[in-house]
């Protein structure tokens, strides 16, 4: 289990450099963030979130948690539509916000073998991607909120992680929804 970072963290505004070789250490790291985002419970998770600043993440949208997405060094080539979505985040634990974002997305990137690959993906998926490439690029969801509540977030998740660590670390947060 790897540790998640939470905002307002510096490290979380730390953009991410290209992986330059996709070899045994990637893939040992790809198993764990996998298994730290499905504990969590996530359904996507970037390595910029787990203090590791190269572009790839790890994607699973499905209900059975039974669809592990890899992207490496990826890039949205066409963007289409627009939707708004309620969405959480891991590393700002029990705060939900609606995000606008594009419906349809074209994205390349690199499997976990280090293989090239296209696909258009929308929806729920769209939306995580664009999600993850967010922090690869140091960028976290609550900045598309406004200043002010900006601020709430971060002095509420001040109060809760005060109130854990009085609490022993037992974690009293609600069941998360998709949180991201």
């Amino acid at each position: 289990m790897l540790t998640i970072l939470e905002f307002p963290d510096p490290r979380l505004r730390t953009r991410a450099q290209p992986v330059e070789r996709v070899d045994d250490a990637l893939s040992r790291l790809i198993d764990d963030m996998f298994e730290t985002m499905y504990a969590a419970p996530g359904i996507g998770l970037a390595a910029t979130q787990v203090d590791v600043h190269r572009r790839f993440m790890v994607i699973d949208v499905s209900e059975e948690k039974n669809a592990p997405l890899v992207f490496i060094n990826p890039e949205i080539l066409e963007k289409q539509g627009a939707q708004t979505y309620q969405e959480g985040c891991l590393s700002v634990p029990g705060i939900y916000a609606d995000v606008d974002r594009a419906d349809r997305i074209r994205v390349r990137a690199l499997d976990r073998h280090g293989q090239p690959f296209e696909m258009w993906a929308d929806g729920l998926l769209a939306v995580c991607i664009q999600h993850e490439m967010d922090h690869l690029d140091g960028k976290v969801f609550v900045d598309y909120l406004s200043p002010f509540k900006r601020e709430q977030v971060r002095k509420r998740l001040a109060k809760a992680a005060k109130e854990r660590a009085a609490a022993g670390g037992a974690d009293a947060d609600e069941q998360r929804r998709h949180t991201i």
